[in-house]
Protein backbone atom coordinates (compact mmCIF):
# COMPACT_ATOMS: atom_id res chain seq x y z
CA UNK A 1 0.00 0.00 0.00
CA UNK A 2 2.97 2.44 0.79
CA UNK A 3 4.07 1.97 -2.77
CA UNK A 4 0.63 2.38 -4.51
CA UNK A 5 0.70 5.63 -2.51
CA UNK A 6 4.32 6.78 -3.70
CA UNK A 7 2.98 6.02 -7.46
CA UNK A 8 -0.25 8.06 -6.66
CA UNK A 9 1.35 10.59 -5.45
CA UNK A 10 3.97 10.57 -8.74
CA UNK A 11 0.57 11.20 -10.65
CA UNK A 12 -1.21 13.45 -8.61
CA UNK A 13 1.82 15.74 -8.53
CA UNK A 14 1.47 16.37 -12.36
CA UNK A 15 -2.41 16.25 -12.43
CA UNK A 16 -2.69 19.85 -12.87
CA UNK A 17 0.07 19.80 -15.34
CA UNK A 18 -1.81 17.53 -17.65
CA UNK A 19 -4.86 19.22 -17.29
CA UNK A 20 -3.28 22.25 -18.74
CA UNK A 21 -2.02 20.54 -21.61
CA UNK A 22 -4.70 18.83 -22.31
CA UNK A 23 -6.86 22.48 -21.88
CA UNK A 24 -4.06 24.22 -24.27
CA UNK A 25 -4.33 21.19 -26.62
CA UNK A 26 -8.50 21.68 -27.07
CA UNK A 27 -8.14 24.87 -27.93
CA UNK A 28 -5.08 25.11 -29.92
CA UNK A 29 -5.09 24.72 -33.95
CA UNK A 30 -2.10 22.23 -33.81
CA UNK A 31 -3.47 19.26 -35.55
CA UNK A 32 -5.21 21.85 -38.22
CA UNK A 33 -1.86 23.80 -38.70
CA UNK A 34 -0.54 20.00 -38.65
CA UNK A 35 -2.46 18.77 -41.12
CA UNK A 36 -1.73 21.99 -44.01
CA UNK A 37 1.66 21.50 -43.83
CA UNK A 38 1.64 17.76 -43.99
CA UNK A 39 -0.07 18.59 -47.45
CA UNK A 40 2.45 20.76 -48.69
CA UNK A 41 5.37 18.21 -47.76
CA UNK A 42 3.47 15.94 -49.42
CA UNK A 43 3.26 17.65 -52.87
CA UNK A 44 5.78 16.11 -55.05
CA UNK A 45 6.43 19.78 -56.17
CA UNK A 46 7.25 20.81 -52.25
CA UNK A 47 11.17 21.25 -52.94
CA UNK A 48 10.68 23.81 -55.46
CA UNK A 49 9.27 25.96 -52.70
CA UNK A 50 11.06 28.98 -51.58
CA UNK A 51 10.52 28.13 -47.88
CA UNK A 52 10.64 24.55 -47.96
CA UNK A 53 13.33 24.52 -44.91
CA UNK A 54 11.44 26.76 -42.48
CA UNK A 55 7.90 24.61 -43.30
CA UNK A 56 10.05 21.32 -42.65
CA UNK A 57 11.19 22.47 -39.41
CA UNK A 58 7.60 23.50 -38.35
CA UNK A 59 6.72 20.18 -39.64
CA UNK A 60 9.03 18.24 -37.82
CA UNK A 61 8.04 20.35 -34.67
CA UNK A 62 4.11 19.81 -34.97
CA UNK A 63 4.97 16.03 -35.41
CA UNK A 64 7.31 15.86 -32.36
CA UNK A 65 4.60 17.89 -30.28
CA UNK A 66 1.42 15.26 -31.69
CA UNK A 67 3.60 12.20 -31.10
CA UNK A 68 4.41 13.51 -27.61
CA UNK A 69 1.01 14.75 -26.79
CA UNK A 70 -0.47 11.44 -27.70
CA UNK A 71 2.03 9.55 -25.47
CA UNK A 72 1.12 11.37 -22.07
CA UNK A 73 -2.19 11.49 -22.71
CA UNK A 74 -3.21 8.06 -23.36
CA UNK A 75 -0.38 7.04 -20.74
CA UNK A 76 -1.19 9.20 -17.67
CA UNK A 77 -4.92 8.07 -18.13
CA UNK A 78 -3.44 4.03 -18.34
CA UNK A 79 -1.08 4.22 -15.43
CA UNK A 80 -4.11 5.71 -13.34
CA UNK A 81 -6.21 2.54 -14.10
CA UNK A 82 -3.56 0.06 -13.70
CA UNK A 83 -2.13 1.63 -10.58
CA UNK A 84 -6.35 0.85 -9.24
CA UNK A 85 -5.89 -2.38 -11.54
CA UNK A 86 -3.08 -4.06 -8.91
CA UNK A 87 -3.41 -1.47 -5.90
CA UNK A 88 -2.24 -5.15 -3.70
CA UNK A 89 -0.19 -6.52 -6.22
CA UNK A 90 3.28 -4.87 -4.77
CA UNK A 91 5.42 -6.42 -8.12
CA UNK A 92 3.13 -5.38 -10.47
CA UNK A 93 3.50 -1.90 -8.68
CA UNK A 94 7.33 -2.25 -8.69
CA UNK A 95 7.42 -3.07 -12.60
CA UNK A 96 5.71 0.36 -13.51
CA UNK A 97 7.48 2.43 -10.61
CA UNK A 98 10.40 3.78 -13.28
CA UNK A 99 7.85 3.89 -16.18
CA UNK A 100 5.60 6.14 -14.19
CA UNK A 101 8.40 8.53 -13.21
CA UNK A 102 9.37 8.68 -16.42
CA UNK A 103 6.18 9.82 -17.40
CA UNK A 104 5.67 12.53 -14.59
CA UNK A 105 8.95 13.99 -16.56
CA UNK A 106 7.33 13.86 -20.10
CA UNK A 107 4.43 15.59 -19.15
CA UNK A 108 6.41 18.68 -17.24
CA UNK A 109 9.09 18.57 -20.18
CA UNK A 110 5.91 18.61 -22.76
CA UNK A 111 3.68 21.77 -20.87
CA UNK A 112 7.27 23.17 -21.38
CA UNK A 113 7.34 22.63 -25.04
CA UNK A 114 3.81 23.84 -25.87
CA UNK A 115 4.31 26.86 -23.48
CA UNK A 116 7.38 28.04 -25.17
CA UNK A 117 6.67 28.23 -28.62
CA UNK A 118 7.61 31.85 -28.98
CA UNK A 119 10.12 33.07 -31.54
CA UNK A 120 12.71 34.43 -29.06
CA UNK A 121 11.44 32.01 -26.24
CA UNK A 122 14.84 29.76 -25.99
CA UNK A 123 16.88 32.57 -26.09
CA UNK A 124 19.23 34.64 -23.07
CA UNK A 125 18.08 37.99 -21.87
CA UNK A 126 18.28 40.99 -20.41
CA UNK A 127 15.75 41.76 -16.88
CA UNK A 128 15.79 45.59 -16.09
CA UNK A 129 14.04 46.61 -13.04
CA UNK A 130 13.00 50.35 -12.54
CA UNK A 131 11.44 51.86 -9.50
CA UNK A 132 8.80 53.99 -9.65
CA UNK A 133 6.59 56.40 -8.10
CA UNK A 134 6.96 56.28 -3.81
CA UNK A 135 10.94 57.24 -3.55
CA UNK A 136 12.77 55.64 -1.03
CA UNK A 137 9.63 52.89 -0.38
CA UNK A 138 9.85 52.86 -4.18
CA UNK A 139 13.84 52.21 -4.04
CA UNK A 140 14.03 49.46 -1.62
CA UNK A 141 10.89 47.78 -3.25
CA UNK A 142 13.16 47.95 -6.48
CA UNK A 143 15.72 45.76 -4.94
CA UNK A 144 13.14 43.57 -2.98
CA UNK A 145 12.32 42.79 -6.65
CA UNK A 146 15.74 42.14 -7.99
CA UNK A 147 16.45 39.91 -4.53
CA UNK A 148 13.22 38.12 -5.98
CA UNK A 149 14.67 37.56 -9.71
CA UNK A 150 17.82 36.36 -8.80
CA UNK A 151 16.89 33.71 -5.97
CA UNK A 152 14.24 32.40 -8.91
CA UNK A 153 16.83 32.30 -11.50
CA UNK A 154 19.25 30.48 -8.65
CA UNK A 155 16.01 28.05 -8.69
CA UNK A 156 15.87 27.41 -12.33
CA UNK A 157 19.67 27.00 -13.15
CA UNK A 158 20.27 30.27 -15.06
CA UNK A 159 22.84 31.67 -14.84
CA UNK A 160 22.99 36.00 -14.15
CA UNK A 161 25.33 38.77 -14.32
CA UNK A 162 24.42 42.00 -13.38
CA UNK A 163 25.39 44.84 -15.98
CA UNK A 164 24.58 47.32 -14.31
CA UNK A 165 23.18 48.73 -10.75
CA UNK A 166 22.19 52.13 -9.52
CA UNK A 167 21.94 52.66 -5.78
CA UNK A 168 19.28 54.10 -4.35
CA UNK A 169 19.21 57.91 -1.94
CA UNK A 170 19.48 56.05 1.37
CA UNK A 171 17.87 52.62 0.19
CA UNK A 172 17.45 50.43 -2.35
CA UNK A 173 18.24 50.67 -5.95
CA UNK A 174 16.87 53.05 -8.66
CA UNK A 175 17.51 50.45 -11.54
CA UNK A 176 19.48 47.22 -12.14
CA UNK A 177 19.82 45.30 -15.30
CA UNK A 178 20.48 41.67 -14.74
CA UNK A 179 21.86 39.18 -18.22
CA UNK A 180 20.14 35.95 -18.06
CA UNK A 181 21.91 33.07 -19.68
CA UNK A 182 20.01 29.86 -20.12
CA UNK A 183 17.59 27.73 -21.73
CA UNK A 184 14.20 29.07 -22.02
CA UNK A 185 15.14 32.54 -19.99
CA UNK A 186 12.90 34.93 -22.53
CA UNK A 187 10.13 32.30 -22.64
CA UNK A 188 9.84 32.13 -18.86
CA UNK A 189 10.75 35.89 -17.76
CA UNK A 190 8.53 37.65 -20.54
CA UNK A 191 5.71 36.86 -18.23
CA UNK A 192 7.07 38.99 -15.75
CA UNK A 193 7.33 42.35 -17.52
CA UNK A 194 5.20 44.98 -16.16
CA UNK A 195 4.20 46.82 -13.34
CA UNK A 196 5.20 44.79 -9.61
CA UNK A 197 3.38 46.64 -6.54
CA UNK A 198 3.93 46.52 -3.07
CA UNK A 199 1.21 47.20 -0.59
CA UNK A 200 2.97 46.95 3.45
CA UNK A 201 3.54 49.41 6.63
CA UNK A 202 6.98 51.24 5.36
CA UNK A 203 9.98 50.65 7.68
CA UNK A 204 10.82 54.06 6.60
CA UNK A 205 7.72 55.29 8.06
CA UNK A 206 8.13 56.67 11.64
CA UNK A 207 4.44 56.36 12.02
CA UNK A 208 3.99 53.05 10.70
CA UNK A 209 1.64 53.81 7.88
CA UNK A 210 0.82 51.44 5.09
CA UNK A 211 2.78 52.50 1.69
CA UNK A 212 1.90 51.42 -1.59
CA UNK A 213 5.34 51.04 -4.03
CA UNK A 214 6.03 50.69 -7.50
CA UNK A 215 8.42 49.03 -9.65
CA UNK A 216 8.60 48.78 -13.40
CA UNK A 217 10.58 45.17 -15.24
CA UNK A 218 11.53 45.10 -18.73
CA UNK A 219 12.32 42.17 -20.37
CA UNK A 220 14.51 42.08 -23.92
CA UNK A 221 15.79 38.97 -25.81
CA UNK A 222 19.22 38.65 -26.71
CA UNK A 223 19.61 37.92 -30.36
CA UNK A 224 22.91 36.47 -31.38
CA UNK A 225 24.35 38.14 -34.24
CA UNK A 226 21.57 40.73 -34.90
CA UNK A 227 21.79 42.79 -38.06
CA UNK A 228 20.43 45.79 -37.27
CA UNK A 229 22.13 49.17 -38.67
CA UNK A 230 22.95 52.00 -36.37
CA UNK A 231 24.20 55.24 -37.15
CA UNK A 232 27.42 56.59 -34.81
CA UNK A 233 25.87 60.12 -35.00
CA UNK A 234 22.47 58.57 -33.78
CA UNK A 235 24.57 57.98 -30.37
CA UNK A 236 25.26 59.84 -27.00
CA UNK A 237 27.79 58.18 -25.43
CA UNK A 238 28.62 59.36 -21.55
CA UNK A 239 31.48 57.97 -19.13
CA UNK A 240 31.15 57.67 -15.78
CA UNK A 241 32.26 55.82 -12.70
CA UNK A 242 30.96 52.65 -11.43
CA UNK A 243 29.30 52.47 -8.48
CA UNK A 244 28.40 49.58 -6.37
CA UNK A 245 30.31 45.76 -5.88
CA UNK A 246 32.90 45.56 -8.49
CA UNK A 247 35.93 45.34 -7.02
CA UNK A 248 38.93 47.77 -6.59
CA UNK A 249 38.52 49.75 -9.83
CA UNK A 250 35.25 51.03 -8.99
CA UNK A 251 34.80 54.37 -8.84
CA UNK A 252 38.47 55.26 -9.49
CA UNK A 253 37.96 55.27 -13.34
CA UNK A 254 35.13 56.27 -15.57
CA UNK A 255 34.62 52.74 -16.59
CA UNK A 256 31.09 52.59 -16.74
CA UNK A 257 29.09 53.63 -20.28
CA UNK A 258 26.13 55.05 -20.57
CA UNK A 259 24.31 55.21 -24.55
CA UNK A 260 21.44 57.24 -25.47
CA UNK A 261 20.12 56.75 -28.94
CA UNK A 262 18.72 59.84 -29.84
CA UNK A 263 15.91 58.74 -32.25
CA UNK A 264 14.65 56.29 -30.13
CA UNK A 265 14.87 57.79 -27.01
CA UNK A 266 16.66 54.24 -25.47
CA UNK A 267 19.25 54.33 -23.03
CA UNK A 268 21.39 51.65 -21.75
CA UNK A 269 24.32 51.35 -19.55
CA UNK A 270 26.77 49.25 -18.35
CA UNK A 271 29.58 49.10 -15.37
CA UNK A 272 29.89 45.21 -14.40
CA UNK A 273 32.90 44.59 -16.77
CA UNK A 274 37.03 46.40 -15.89
CA UNK A 275 37.32 47.98 -18.85
CA UNK A 276 35.40 51.10 -20.43
CA UNK A 277 35.86 49.20 -24.17
CA UNK A 278 34.34 45.92 -23.02
CA UNK A 279 31.24 48.12 -20.81
CA UNK A 280 30.60 49.86 -24.19
CA UNK A 281 30.45 46.21 -26.20
CA UNK A 282 27.58 45.04 -23.49
CA UNK A 283 25.95 48.15 -24.34
CA UNK A 284 25.76 48.02 -27.58
CA UNK A 285 24.45 44.50 -27.61
CA UNK A 286 21.74 45.44 -25.22
CA UNK A 287 21.18 48.60 -27.73
CA UNK A 288 20.94 46.57 -30.59
CA UNK A 289 18.46 44.25 -28.46
CA UNK A 290 16.25 46.70 -27.15
CA UNK A 291 15.88 48.55 -30.71
CA UNK A 292 15.17 45.02 -32.41
CA UNK A 293 11.73 44.47 -30.00
CA UNK A 294 11.40 48.05 -30.53
CA UNK A 295 10.86 47.09 -34.43
CA UNK A 296 9.32 43.83 -34.01
CA UNK A 297 6.38 45.42 -31.52
CA UNK A 298 6.38 48.34 -34.00
CA UNK A 299 5.49 45.58 -36.96
CA UNK A 300 2.94 44.03 -34.66
CA UNK A 301 1.47 47.60 -34.28
CA UNK A 302 1.46 47.02 -30.54
CA UNK A 303 3.99 48.25 -27.64
CA UNK A 304 4.34 46.72 -24.79
CA UNK A 305 7.30 48.38 -23.53
CA UNK A 306 7.24 49.12 -19.90
CA UNK A 307 8.75 52.36 -19.65
CA UNK A 308 6.51 54.51 -21.96
CA UNK A 309 3.99 53.39 -19.07
CA UNK A 310 3.51 55.24 -15.76
CA UNK A 311 4.48 53.15 -13.34
CA UNK A 312 2.35 53.67 -11.07
CA UNK A 313 -1.66 53.07 -9.99
CA UNK A 314 -4.07 51.42 -12.60
CA UNK A 315 -1.40 49.60 -14.91
CA UNK A 316 0.47 47.04 -12.55
CA UNK A 317 0.19 43.39 -13.66
CA UNK A 318 0.67 41.85 -9.81
CA UNK A 319 0.24 43.09 -6.54
CA UNK A 320 2.23 41.69 -3.58
CA UNK A 321 0.02 42.77 -0.49
CA UNK A 322 1.76 42.41 3.56
CA UNK A 323 -0.43 44.89 4.72
CA UNK A 324 -3.27 44.24 6.60
CA UNK A 325 -3.36 40.75 4.93
CA UNK A 326 -0.89 38.40 2.93
CA UNK A 327 -1.76 37.51 -0.59
CA UNK A 328 0.19 38.00 -4.36
CA UNK A 329 -2.28 38.66 -6.82
CA UNK A 330 -1.44 38.65 -10.58
CA UNK A 331 -4.21 40.56 -12.08
CA UNK A 332 -3.94 39.29 -15.85
CA UNK A 333 -4.63 35.54 -14.67
CA UNK A 334 -6.36 36.52 -11.42
CA UNK A 335 -4.27 33.84 -10.17
CA UNK A 336 -3.33 34.10 -6.08
CA UNK A 337 -0.85 32.93 -3.53
CA UNK A 338 -0.87 33.27 0.60
CA UNK A 339 2.58 32.98 1.31
CA UNK A 340 4.43 36.14 -0.17
CA UNK A 341 7.31 35.06 1.63
CA UNK A 342 7.86 32.43 -0.82
CA UNK A 343 7.07 34.40 -4.10
CA UNK A 344 9.51 37.28 -2.85
CA UNK A 345 12.23 34.06 -2.30
CA UNK A 346 11.89 33.27 -5.78
CA UNK A 347 8.75 31.14 -6.04
CA UNK A 348 6.96 32.76 -9.20
CA UNK A 349 6.70 29.80 -11.20
CA UNK A 350 3.37 29.14 -10.82
CA UNK A 351 2.84 33.00 -11.95
CA UNK A 352 4.97 32.39 -14.58
CA UNK A 353 2.64 29.17 -15.86
CA UNK A 354 -0.37 30.53 -15.29
CA UNK A 355 0.21 33.71 -17.63
CA UNK A 356 1.82 31.73 -20.35
CA UNK A 357 -1.31 29.27 -20.49
CA UNK A 358 -3.27 32.37 -20.75
CA UNK A 359 -1.23 33.68 -23.41
CA UNK A 360 -1.45 30.26 -25.90
CA UNK A 361 -5.05 30.10 -25.39
CA UNK A 362 -5.39 33.82 -26.63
Amino acid sequence: MILYEELHGILHSVAQDIAAIRMYWKESSIITQFNELDVQVSNPDFYKHLSKDTILTKHRKLKTLIEQFNLIDSGYTNYQDLLEMFKEDDNELKAMKADIAKLAKQIIKCKLMLLLTGEHDTSNCYLNINSGAGGTESQDWAEMLTRMFLRFCEREGFKVEVLDHQAGEGAGIKSATLHVRGENAFGFLKAEMGIHRLVRISPFDSNKRRHTSFAGVTIIPEIENAVIEINEEDLRIDTFRAGGAGGQHVNKTESAIRITHIPSGIVVQCQNERSQGQNKQTAMKMLKARLLQKQEEELKAKDNSIERKKIEWGSQIRSYVLHPYKMVKDHRTNLESHQPDDVLDGDIMQFIESYLLLEAKQ
